[in-house]
């Protein structure tokens, strides 16, 4: 969740980079609903870690290390090729795309099967913002930044719902309808 809140904090900002006037307050809106998920993540982690397997398992460490290390290092020489050769503004259709697919291995890596769906809308918001780009004007960053800031919190603030603590009933207390 904390994850997720920051890193929808910076799709959201980065959605700010081209955005037309009408999507500025929303992105604004979305960047403070993450930069919350993220404080509530924060929150939820350090009271439940002894049970966070990529924290405790020098396996599980290992492996997503090896994920998120060879995500970063791909796709920042693929950043540097597009910046290099005048085609920056691909690079968040890029980041987008890479981010998806490595959800796939971080879902077995952290036997999170929800990570898969995730990634596949992160892929679909890189191919969103891909066609938007090289049909119209409008700059892909404006497609990633909330379509990747609203896939990442909706999914934080879903675990955020399944990891808060449920309220147990005295047994004379009616459930709520």
């Amino acid at each position: 969740m904390a994850v997720d809140g920051f890193f929808a904090l910076v799709w959201f900002g980065w959605g700010q980079a081209a955005a037309p006037s009408w999507l500025v307050v929303p992105l604004a809106v979305g960047t403070g609903l993450a930069a919350l998920l993220a404080v509530a993540g924060v929150v939820v982690a350090k009271r439940s870690a002894g049970r966070l397997p990529a924290v405790n398992d020098p396996v599980v460490r290992r492996r997503y290390n090896v994920i998120v290390g060879l995500e970063f290092g791909l796709l920042g020489a693929g950043a540097a090729v597009l910046g290099v050769t005048g085609q920056y503004q691909w690079v968040p259709v890029l980041i987008c795309f890479g981010v998806g697919v490595h959800f796939f291995p971080l879902a077995s890596t952290l036997d999170n099967p929800s990570l898969r769906p995730l990634g596949m809308l992160l892929i679909a918001v890189a191919a969103a913002a891909l066609m938007a780009g090289l049909a119209s004007t409008v700059a892909p960053s404006t497609i990633t930044g909330p379509g990747a800031g609203l896939c990442l919190l909706a999914f934080g603030l879903a675990t955020l719902q399944t990891a808060a603590p449920k309220r147990v009933l005295p047994a004379d207390e009616p459930a709520p309808r």
